[in-house]
């Protein structure tokens, strides 16, 4: 008969005490029990060295695991964890080697499964196929302070009301958060003085990237604002990224998503509390947080100072030959054989430069940029034009004038 698993204890005391009565062999008994020989030898074996207890099934847990993580790293982990409430396996782990020095520490999805464990809830990521873009047009950065990515994180308020627009600028090379500052509304009142003190610490970058929206660009010309315009007089070659395109800027997308998990929910108590949270959050983030995307890496270990100074000057743009300097007036205008075109306000005081074409066409560049065309036929009306010009622009960076 077979042993019922509700049975199994009164099943075996059955078998052990029949068999020690030896009132009939061993093996007719066994296949009277439905065991096998080998297991009937166990347990008969079992009863006489620690008696009837010794019947309950024992755990088959192994005695040791050489495997096992040990309980002080274990400790280790989880407070990390409970320092920083976004991390996953992959930055504790790296946490591990960095900052603690353990030289063999648990693989991720082992610490994953020590979280797990532990009660912590670790975010599920959706797999998605890999799109790789091309970023047409845009400049891949090979050192510190090539490219600044620059964006408003989306505006909130904190518990008291108060509306919070923090300014973001970070350094595309090495991911580092050059400013998460809030300021008094996206307009280039609040903006210009953030970036001037930006300058004076950081020195300037080759090149800026931003998104189409105020106070970056504008509707105009060129997609030019006043901001965008002083940036182009201080030497910086502005980026525009594509409308509706934020994976364009994707690393500085992804530091606000960051960001917005680690800083804003909940909102602090008011802005000053806000901004002294931000503060500490970036200087996390600096360096403390390991980067995925500069090979877990903290952004601190790869920035540098920019060795181009800023000095506050603003200094007329100069043109290569053929082209011709024109001027803007003070009211967005240039004059040309007594017709007047407005080139717009963002552009005032500046200085254009104008290329003969043989077809009664005069192009018209704002440093690299390639504004429009001006035709004869019609002088006062500038036809805008999107693209750049490559052999302006590699001729304007020689620093040969007109």
């Amino acid at each position: 008969m077979a042993w019922k698993e509700v049975l199994v204890m009164e099943e075996r005391c059955s078998f052990v005490l029949l068999a020690e009565k030896r009132l009939q062999s061993f093996t007719s008994l066994c296949e009277e029990y439905g065991i096998s020989r080998k297991t009937g030898y166990k347990w008969v074996e079992r009863y006489r060295k620690y008696g009837l207890r010794s019947l309950r099934e024992f755990s088959r847990r192994p005695m040791s695991c050489p495997h096992k993580t040990p309980l002080e790293i274990e400790a280790l982990i989880l407070r990390e964890r409970r320092k920083h409430k976004t991390w996953g396996p992959k930055k504790l782990r790296s946490v591990l080697i960095t900052d603690h020095k353990i030289e063999s520490p648990p693989a991720e999805s082992t610490i994953g499964e020590i979280l797990k464990r532990n009660g912590v809830p670790l975010r599920k990521r959706r797999k998605r196929g890999v799109i790789r873009l091309p970023l047409q047009d845009l400049t891949i950065p090979e050192a510190a302070n090539d490219v600044w990515t620059v964006d408003f994180k989306g505006w909130f308020r904190t518990q008291d009301g108060s509306r919070c627009d923090p300014l973001t600028v970070m350094d595309l090379h090495s991911r580092y958060l050059l400013c998460a500052k809030l300021l008094l509304g996206q307009t280039q009142k609040s903006t210009k003085p953030a970036f001037e003190a930006l300058f004076k610490r950081y020195g300037l970058p080759k090149v800026i990237r931003v998104d189409n929206g105020s106070p970056f660009a504008s509707q105009g010309i060129g997609r030019l604002s006043a901001l965008s315009v002083w940036w182009t007089h201080l030497g910086i070659r502005v980026e525009f990224i594509k409308p509706a395109s934020p994976q364009e800027n994707g690393a500085h997308e992804r530091m606000h998503g960051t960001m917005k998990a680690e800083v804003t929910k909940p909102p602090s108590a008011n802005e000053s509390a806000q901004q002294q949270r931000i503060n500490r959050w970036r200087k996390e983030y600096n360096e403390d947080r390991p980067h995925e995307g500069i090979g877990m890496q903290r952004p601190s270990q790869k920035y540098q100072k920019s060795p181009r100074r800023f000095s506050g000057k603003i200094n007329p743009l100069r043109y290569p030959r053929p082209l011709k300097p024109m001027q803007v007036s003070s009211s967005g205008f240039i004059y040309m054989e007594g017709a007047s075109c407005f080139i717009g306000e963002a552009l005032s005081g500046s200085r254009l430069g104008l290329k003969a074409l043989d077809s009664g066409i005069h192009e018209v560049y704002f440093a690299d940029r390639l504004l429009g065309e001006l035709h004869d036929s019609t002088p006062d009306r500038l036809r805008p034009l999107s693209r750049r010009s490559k052999g302006i622009k590699e001729e304007y960076e020689t620093g040969e004038s007109c």
